[in-house]
C-alpha cells in the first residue's frame, strides 16, 4: 500500500495538532479526516473505512486506549497511539490494548511519516490471483499463507497489522526458532530492550488467537534460550 491510497484518521483533542498533522500529512499524498475526540471518531468510523488510525492517548472523555481496546474488537485496521506518556510500561499498555506502534510526544513529524509508511507496507496487497492457497494447519487454526489470513472453521480471525506480519515471518520459517531480536529487525523497528519487550505482548496477544492455553502454547512455542517458534502440525 501507498500514501496516495491511504485514508488516515487522526483523532486528538487539540486542535492546533489536528490541524497540523492533517497539512502535513496531506502534504506527502495521504487522504486524512480529523475527529475531536473519541465519541466523534466513532461517528466518522460508522460511515467511512480508514487505513490506519492515530489516535491520541490522552483525552477528554474515553482515552485512546478505551477506544482502541474496543475499536480491536470490531477491526483489524492498523492502528498508532500518540502518548505524552514515555515510560516503557505505558508503552507496554497501548500495545496490549491492541495497536501497531506507538509514538511518544512530542515528535517530529518526519518521524510520525516514517513510521506510518512503514505500517501500511507491513499490509498484505490484494491477492488477485486464483491459484489454490497454501495452508499451515494449527489445530482447529488455518494460516492461509497467501492471502495473509487466520481462519477458525468458517471465522475468520482478526489480526492486527503488526499480528499479520509476525505470522508471516513465522509461516517464511515454520520450526525455525527466531530470537526477539531478530523478530524486532524483521519488523522494521528500532533495536533495544524496550522494543524487544513489545515483542512478547505482541507474541502473548497472537497466543490468544492461535492456542487453546496460550499460557501451554503448542503452535507458537517458546524455545528456551533461543526465541520463538512456529511449529504446525
Amino acid at each position: 500500500m501507498t500514501a496516495p491510497d491511504a485514508h488516515l484518521l487522526i483523532v486528538d483533542d487539540d486542535e492546533r495538532i489536528r490541524t497540523l498533522l492533517k497539512k502535513f500529512l496531506m502534504r506527502h499524498g495521504f487522504l486524512v479526516t480529523a475527529a475531536r475526540d473519541a465519541a466523534h471518531a466513532r461517528r466518522v468510523l460508522s460511515g467511512l473505512d480508514f487505513d490506519m488510525l492515530i489516535l491520541d492517548v490522552m483525552m477528554p472523555g474515553e482515552d485512546g486506549l478505551s477506544l482502541t481496546r474496543d475499536l480491536r474488537t470490531q477491526m483489524s485496521t492498523p492502528i498508532l497511539l500518540l502518548t505524552a506518556k514515555g515510560e516503557t510500561d505505558n508503552r507496554i499498555e497501548g500495545l496490549e490494548a491492541g495497536a501497531d506502534d506507538y509514538l511518544p510526544k512530542p515528535f517530529e513529524p518526519k518521524e510520525l511519516l516514517l513510521r506510518i509508511n512503514a505500517i501500511l507496507r507491513r499490509m498484505p496487497e490484494a491477492d488477485a490471483g486464483e491459484t489454490a492457497p497454501k495452508v499451515l494447519s494449527l489445530g482447529p487454526i488455518r494460516y492461509d499463507i497467501d492471502r495473509g489470513e487466520l481462519w477458525q472453521g468458517e471465522d475468520l480471525v482478526r489480526l492486527t497489522a503488526t499480528e499479520i506480519q509476525l505470522m508471516k515471518i513465522f509461516a517464511a520459517r515454520p520450526g525455525e526458532a527466531l530470537s526477539r531480536s531478530n523478530l524486532v529487525e524483521e519488523l522494521g523497528r528500532d533495536r533495544g530492550q524496550a522494543q524487544e519487550r513489545a515483542v512478547d505482548v505482541q507474541i502473548t496477544r497472537l497466543r490468544r488467537k492461535l492456542e487453546a492455553d496460550p499460557k501451554q502454547p503448542r503452535y507458537l512455542q517458546t524455545v528456551r534460550g533461543a526465541g520463538y517458534m512456529l511449529a504446525p502440525d
